[in-house]
């Protein structure tokens, strides 16, 4: 299990340059935003305005904290996104924007290479046992939580070896990659 803690995150401008992102982990490790196989990161949404466009990548996008983001996708309609509902998946290069109901939102976003990877993630229950069968599963806390031991802050995230058999304790999210 290798741990990623929030803390140790620099903060970078979003492709289009209308945000601040926080990488959690890529493949390969330093891709840039047009270069990676896939990637994992936090982002915090303060105002209304149009999102990336990813060619060729599928994206899940997760609300981890704050309520009231409407998200409209060109060929999807609008969803309806806060720190409860369930992760969105979308092509990344479908037009989309995002509005805000009740001030800023943070989202965890997975992207992954089209055609290469596949990803997917979901909200874990409190004292749920997981066994890490994807290529990639990492574990990320949406509040403070542990996992096999170790006490994890909000937003801190673990990776975790394929095989293996964890109980989580607390609020977090699952995301599984593999390869397509």
């Amino acid at each position: 299990m290798r741990l990623l803690r929030a803390a140790d995150r620099a903060p970078a401008p979003w492709k289009n340059g209308g945000g601040t992102t926080w990488e959690i982990a890529a493949q390969p490790p330093g891709a840039g935003l047009d270069a990676f196989d896939w990637r994992l990161s936090i982002a915090e949404v303060a105002s209304a305005g149009p999102f990336s466009v990813f060619p060729g990548v599928d994206r899940v996008l997760t609300v981890i904290a704050g309520e009231g983001l409407r998200l409209s996708i060109d060929g999807q309609g609008e969803a309806l996104l806060d720190e409860t509902a369930a992760p969105l998946a979308f092509p990344g290069d479908a037009p989309a924007s995002a509005a805000l109901d009740a001030g800023p939102i943070r989202d965890l976003n997975l992207m992954v290479r089209r055609g290469a990877w596949r990803g997917r993630a979901r909200r874990l229950a409190n004292g749920e046992q997981i066994v890490a069968k994807a290529d990639v599963t990492v574990l990320a806390a949406l509040a403070p939580a542990r996992v096999k031991g170790e006490t994890l802050a909000a937003e801190d995230a673990v990776v975790v070896e394929p095989g293996e058999t964890l109980a989580v304790e607390g609020s977090l999210l699952l995301i599984e990659i593999d390869r397509a």
